[in-house]
């Protein structure tokens, strides 16, 4: 499984099905993660909710939000997804984003999300606690996993300014962890679900620390195309919003489709913890990783100004 795994890639569109756009479709493209995340979206080119409104989408990977952030300026990426701590860190930097559409939430259960702080089955780190004064893998640094791990930690009682964190793509986490070249590693599905097939453990649910029902990333554009493009914007978020709910009623085919992004087999897929894909952002709880990451230094010392971030 861990083999499989380090191959995992997002497709383009000619790897994936799809419904045809037809001619004079705008092309877009969308910077993601390969992770269970954002299954959604490909859900939705198969459904043909883009090509409906004559989007013709592809996909393009990335190893998280702070490296697509660049990507969506640059035009690269017409949108792009991102956590939304990384976003918030954007703003602060006065980078002009705007959140289009919401992109994945916590299940809000312990033991039963598609995210946590993991490691080796016979570790010594049993809580949370324990992180501290640890080498921690998080997939990119000043984002959500940094952020909700050191709250998990703080909550345990561990002092959370002790961790080293280092940069390892999700892929290629499980194997890290297995090497031993980190202590812990935060991962999301599908690497959870590779992690725990090796033995792994989870010592912490960092989103369901962090705040309930927490919403962790979201899709999101340059305010240069929102200015120039506002149709191809709205059209996009209203495929979005539709291939949020389409994965939400219907599981089994969230687990096909991450087959057709990722390398990960069906018995890995089979396992997997599903996250919760709501077509609204709970602002409360992106309000509560501004405080966190405010007063872990994240953001330096600015306040992110959610009104200009968020729709």
């Amino acid at each position: 499984m861990a083999t499989a795994l380090l191959g995992a890639t997002a497709c383009g569109s000619s790897d994936s099905p799809s419904t045809p756009a037809g001619e004079g479709a705008t092309k877009v493209t969308v910077g993601v993660i390969p992770i269970v995340d954002v299954a959604p979206i490909y859900l939705g080119k198969e459904q043909g909710f883009f090509a409906s409104r004559g989007i013709d989408l592809a996909m393009e990977s990335g190893q998280g939000g702070a490296a697509i952030v660049p990507g969506v300026l640059s035009g690269q990426f017409q949108f792009g997804f991102s956590n939304v701590t990384s976003l918030m860190l954007a703003q602060t930097q006065n980078v002009p984003i705007k959140v289009v559409a919401n992109g994945v939430a916590s299940t809000g259960k312990v033991d039963a999300d598609f995210g946590g702080v993991t490691v080796k089955g016979d570790s010594p780190i049993q809580s949370a606690k324990d992180l501290a004064g640890k080498k921690v893998a998080v997939n990119t640094l000043k984002n959500i996993g940094d952020t909700t791990v050191r709250e998990s930690v703080r909550k345990a009682g561990g002092d959370p300014s002790t961790i080293e964190f280092v940069e390892i793509g999700f892929p290629q986490m499980p194997a890290a962890l297995a090497a031993g070249q980190v202590d812990a590693a935060w991962v999301v599905e599908p690497s959870l679900s590779v992690v725990k097939s090796q033995g792994g453990r989870v010592v912490a649910w960092n989103y369901v620390d962090a705040a309930p029902d927490l919403t962790v990333a979201a899709y999101f554009t340059s305010t240069k195309l929102l200015q120039e493009s506002p149709d191809l914007v709205k059209r996009f978020t209203e495929a979005m919003n539709e291939s949020l709910t389409y994965a939400s009623e219907h599981p089994d085919e969230v687990r096909q489709v991450l087959g057709t992004y990722t390398q990960i087999d069906q018995k890995t897929r089979d396992a997997m913890t599903l996250p919760l894909w709501p077509t609204e952002i709970n602002k409360a709880s992106v309000e509560t990783l501004a405080t966190l990451g405010k007063n872990d230094g994240v953001f330096g010392d600015k306040t992110p100004d959610l009104a200009k971030l968020l729709p």
